[in-house]
């Protein structure tokens, strides 16, 4: 007779099974009891790689940038009780940007629920709406078929599908005993099956946004952060004659695209006498609050939005296109006659390239490694086929600001609930699936996650963190937050902390610049070298807020004088 050990791994081989057929190859699990039989299919399955972390909230991390660098899902299971309870930030970051995570939690048996067992808590439900489906599974030993458990998995995989794609939850409970024999079972190999739903859009739809772009000269793209980007976006802006800004991960800053449009945004003077009379936004809303603002004075707001993400905080979009965006490109070229550069695309490029030539000339004379510099630097150096994934925080806002646009350059960051935990283990996850790996955050993001820096420093993965160090939180300096008597202790927060001494506990390498000239060798040694490395950046949160004010005034200082030429 088969004994329950026998069962549940079996129930759990055909859903690793399945999940291999939809395109699953990473796995990640952390050390637990309960997920006994889940963890050994993952483990035993030949087309499965695991990746096992002491830290259930950092495998979850981890998963989820295994899962936005390859486009493909991932597992993450994990021990019953407050294990399970440790995967939901990763969860609410991958179901904001619609990256697909199935989340496999050992559970007690029904009858050991709201008894008082041991290790026991409500989890069917845990996630609440950021899962696309939750199921609560039977108990092996109560459903043995196998086609019970291939039925429970295509109703898992559709709900993951979409629209939009997302996390999803299996829920799992086992009986004991937990351990079975050397069972052996038939498994597949790994489809490359397409986990997402593409969406049209509506016809009349495609027709309303062509006599949107037609109507006027005076319109705006702007590409905010994107799942999937259309590589012919530049085509569009350069048929309809508008400018084109580029979010650095919109992965849309390439050559034609504006190199300096957060600084133009930001200047009052220029932003003002410059009100496009059609925005058309693709993907998410802006990060700056100039964009946003520049969103909000627009005559009309026109969004393609792919993945469902409601990116209209200020609720002034007049058209909103739930479809794929390559296509909708596609279908609005079709038709449109090329306009001829005009007054105002003029006036646009004109103001960039002062922009841009002011802010470099400037950078370029300081000595010391400016964090806007670093934020500049790095992403230029990052050979052809690289991933940057940048933090939340002042980094991505200065990607925004400083970032040269250019070709071959990938830009990943954590944006959809824009927090900064599990930032080490996304990176980490990034590098897992294979691209050369570089990371941007700051000090309190990288020691907020020093934990998995600690686990996964020496397990073989590659990956350079470039880490301005302010000790403490810089964003908070260009807040109102920095007036307070208590800014110091609350917001601010230094930790006076080593992290020369945390890289040697966790085997990583480590790095310190001083001058700014120093850290394209330093990063390039550091990627050499192999492993995981932390560049550390010394700088004074002060001083950092003034160079910042100073590259603004430089220029407003050069508008000014491109309006009297």
């Amino acid at each position: 007779m088969t004994s329950e050990a026998e069962r549940a791994f079996a129930a759990s081989w055909w859903l690793v099974d399945d999940l291999v057929r939809f395109g699953m190859e990473h796995a990640c699990l952390s050390p637990g009891s309960r997920s006994t039989p889940i963890a050994l299919a993952l483990w035993r399955h030949p087309s499965v790689r695991v990746h096992v972390h002491l830290d259930e909230r950092a495998a979850a991390f981890f998963a989820l940038g295994v899962a936005k660098a390859t486009g493909s899902p991932v597992a993450v299971a994990c021990t019953s009780g407050t294990a399970a309870a440790e995967l939901l930030p990763a969860v609410v970051e991958a179901s904001m940007s619609r990256a697909t995570l199935f989340l496999l939690t050992a559970d007690r048996p029904p009858e050991l629920r709201g008894v008082g067992a041991n290790q026991t808590i409500v989890q069917p439900g845990l996630y609440g709406e950021y899962v696309r489906t939750t199921i609560d599974a039977p108990v092996p030993g109560d459903a043995p078929e196998e086609d019970t458990w291939h039925a429970l998995m295509l109703e898992a995989t559709r709900a993951a599908m979409g629209p939009p794609p997302g996390p999803v939850h299996l829920n799992l409970p086992f009986r004991e005993p937990l351990v079975p024999g050397l069972v052996s079972l038939p498994a597949s190999p790994p489809s490359g099956t397409e986990h997402a739903i593409v969406v049209s859009a509506e016809p009349e739809d495609v027709e309303a946004l062509r006599r949107d772009l037609a109507s006027t000269s005076h319109g705006v793209i702007l590409a905010g952060s994107m799942r999937e980007s259309p590589p012919t976006l530049p085509e569009l802006s350069g048929r309809v004659a508008w400018p084109l800004l580029a979010e650095p991960t919109s992965n849309m800053r390439v050559p034609g695209t504006m190199s300096a449009g957060q600084f133009l945004l930001a200047d009052e003077r220029f932003a003002a006498s410059h009100v496009p009379e059609v925005v058309l936004q693709f993907g998410a809303a802006p990060t700056s609050r100039a964009g946003l603002e520049f969103v909000r004075r627009a005559g009309r707001l026109v969004i393609v939005d792919q993945d469902h993400l409601v990116a209209d905080p200020h609720r002034r979009a007049s058209l909103t296109l739930r479809a794929e965006a390559a296509a909708v490109v596609s279908e609005a070229l079709e038709e449109l006659e090329p306009r001829d550069e005009t007054p105002w695309l003029r006036a646009w490029i004109d103001a960039d390239t002062t922009a841009r030539t002011s802010v470099d000339g400037l950078m370029d004379r300081w000595e010391e490694p400016f964090e806007g510099r670093v934020a500049r630097d790095l992403p230029a150096a990052i050979p052809d086929g690289g991933t940057l994934a940048v933090g939340s925080s002042m980094p991505i806002r200065d990607l925004d600001h400083y970032m040269v646009p250019r070709g071959g350059l990938r830009v990943l960051a954590n944006r959809g609930a824009s927090g900064i935990d599990g930032f080490v283990s996304t990176v980490l996850g990034v590098a897992a699936a294979g691209p050369p790996t570089y990371a941007l955050c700051g000090d309190l993001m990288l020691l907020h996650d020093a934990g998995s820096l600690l686990w996964s420093a020496k397990r073989g993965y590659d990956a350079v963190f470039v880490v301005p160090n302010n000790d403490g939180g810089g964003v908070f300096s260009f807040l109102a937050q920095r007036d307070l008597p208590e800014f110091k202790d609350l917001f601010a927060t230094p930790h006076g902390l080593d992290l020369a001494k945390l890289c040697e506990t966790a085997g990583a390498g480590h790095t310190q610049v001083e001058r700014a000239g120093d850290l394209i060798p330093a990063v390039e040694g550091a990627a050499g070298a192999g492993g995981v490395h932390v560049v550390e950046v010394p700088s004074d949160r002060e001083r950092n807020v003034a160079r910042h004010a100073e590259v603004t005034a430089m220029v407003a200082e050069a508008l000014r004088g491109c309006e009297r030429r």
